[in-house]
């Protein structure tokens, strides 16, 4: 006899574990499958190890280069990136514990194997040993994420030319590596391995490094990462990957014309395709694009009683999104309250450094759109908390519709300017104008009060440059 519940979540990453908590709290008899951990990739090789990581390359910058500005000598200074890795193993380690203890509490009933629908209310869940394990459930949410999906061509093998999650769990160091991808993922690597000593390269086919992002946080970017040694190549396509007895030469083509770029490894970090193979939904009708599973604004399939959240519906690439459409998933099939997720204003952070930021729409985006757009900037160097802490290149740019004084988008450059970024996507949710961010008090000295500042250069005048 099948097992039986009232949802049944496959996948456990940030979408999925957490939609199934919301689901549990709203009564629902839960499940959840994964072929492999709980957590999934962000808690395992993604968001999170690469944090701790990131952490560790700000320190290691510190005392490499920094050291003498803040009064600190080091003789024979060693680093050792192994332990590094290490720590950032033994972070993602206690998380997924945690989820673990988030499942138990909730009393949602976890399966580990690959799930495949059979019909619209039953899940076969086959175990790594082949045994075979069936569900039903009145609703089957799939959360079932996305992976690197790199040119074929690039023929990547996980020693010289890698993805992600090789290069999150090395433990040592490349002396030198070509990134091919400026987005978040290749901006944070090479922020990590330029930091500990490697010689990096970061090729671009786009015109400006994080090229989602608005233009001059992309210019501002590669402005720093001059400074701090890295070579960015904009405008500049990949031809091919050789593999070479001491690492990969990397033919490219760009403004400077075709040229070859040598290094011990190649970090592949473009491309991704969705996990909706070897589910059974187009046997059961789902509509797909590109095999991205198509929702409605409830996170609803076409087929009733399927759902689907996170990467794998294409929405966006955030786990905070998938977080939220997980949360918003479960309200729907409970009949809960719920809202509608605008992907327009999600929030966009990119732990680099300096540290990216933005949400809504980009100056130029606006333009577009036929807004009358007024713009406001403010650097960090005015910042007396940002010159304090000795980190204080980037600015602050936020975007609003002159005629109204609503608030289109914002866009960051700076030390933690991730969490800056609620302000404003919060002032955006209760239709707050630049003034009233103005004339909110903030606390002196701290790093939010250059979003205060930015405002009152929309409403008044700029107070202190």
């Amino acid at each position: 006899m099948a097992d039986q519940y009232d949802v049944i979540v496959i996948g456990a990453g940030p979408g999925g574990y957490i939609g199934a908590i919301r689901a549990a709290q709203l009564g629902q008899k839960t499940a959840i499958i994964d072929k492999e951990w709980l957590g999934g990739v962000c808690l395992n090789v993604g968001c999170i190890p690469s944090k701790a990581l990131l952490k560790n390359a700000e320190v290691a910058e510190l005392l490499r280069h920094r050291g003498k500005e803040f009064g600190f000598k080091f003789e024979n200074l060693q680093l050792d990136y192994a332990a590094a890795v290490q720590r950032s193993r033994q972070v993602s380690t206690r998380l997924t514990k945690g989820v673990d203890f988030l499942m138990r509490k909730n009393k949602i009933d976890v399966h580990y194997g690959t799930a495949a629908l059979t019909g619209r209310s039953t899940v076969e869940v086959t175990a790594k040993d082949g045994a075979k394990r069936t569900l039903t459930a009145k609703h089957i949410v799939i959360a079932t994420g996305a992976r690197p999906a790199p040119p074929a061509a690039f023929n990547v093998d996980g020693q010289k030319v890698i993805t992600y999650r090789e290069a999150i769990l090395q433990e040592k160091l490349p002396a030198s590596v070509v990134i091919i991808g400026a987005g978040p993922v290749g901006v944070e690597f090479g922020t990590v391995w330029n930091a500990y000593g490697a010689k990096v390269t970061i090729v671009e086919m786009l015109p400006t490094l994080v090229p989602r992002e608005d233009e001059e946080l992309g210019a501002e970017l590669a402005k720093q990462f001059h400074k701090a040694g890295i070579t960015a190549k904009t405008s500049t396509k990949v031809d091919k990957i050789e593999k070479t007895e001491g690492g990969v030469k990397v033919t490219v083509t760009g403004p400077a014309g075709t040229e070859v770029l040598e290094a011990e490894q190649a970090l592949v970090a473009i491309g991704f395709r969705p996990n909706s193979e070897n589910l059974g939904l187009e046997a059961l009708g789902v509509t797909l694009d590109k095999g991205f599973i198509q929702v409605d604004d409830r996170l609803a399939t076409n087929v009733p009683g399927l759902w689907a959240i996170g990467d794998v519906t294409g929405k966006t690439g955030w786990a905070h999104a998938a977080s939220a459409q997980g949360v918003v998933c479960a309200e729907n099939i409970a009949g809960h309250a719920s809202v509608v997720l605008d992907y327009a204003f999600m929030p966009s952070a990119v732990y680099c450094h300096p540290q990216v930021a933005s949400f809504g729409l980009t100056e130029k985006k606006a333009k577009e759109q036929g807004y009358e757009v007024k713009v406001a900037k403010y650097p960090f160097q005015a910042n007396g908390k940002a010159l304090g802490l000795g980190d204080y290149a980037g600015f602050v740019k936020i975007v609003t519709d002159a005629k109204y004084g609503e608030i289109l988008g914002a866009h960051l450059i700076g030390p933690e300017v991730t969490e800056l970024l609620p302000e404003f996507t919060l002032a955006h949710n209760l239709e707050l104008t630049a003034e009233e961010i103005a004339r909110n008090v903030h606390a002196h000295p701290s790093l939010s009060e250059i979003i205060m500042e930015a405002a009152h250069g929309l409403v008044g005048g700029y107070l202190t440059i």
